[in-house]
């Protein structure tokens, strides 16, 4: 069901959460924070159209 380029993509949402949680909350760094958070959607739905790609046979 889940394939290895899922798992990347999915590490790479954990990490940007995490990472914007840090900066939100340990740094106070708020400018930082919010700029990192906007990648957690961008790399969803990047992870998304590949997926989907994938699975109705076009090539990217």
């Amino acid at each position: 069901m889940f394939r290895k380029s899922d798992f990347f993509i999915i590490s790479a949402v954990l990490l940007s959460f995490i990472i914007s949680g840090y900066l939100w909350f340990v740094l106070k760094d708020r400018e930082q924070a919010i700029f990192t958070a906007i990648w957690v959607p961008s790399i969803l739905s990047f992870g998304i159209y590949f997926k989907l790609c994938f699975l109705l046979g076009r090539k990217t």
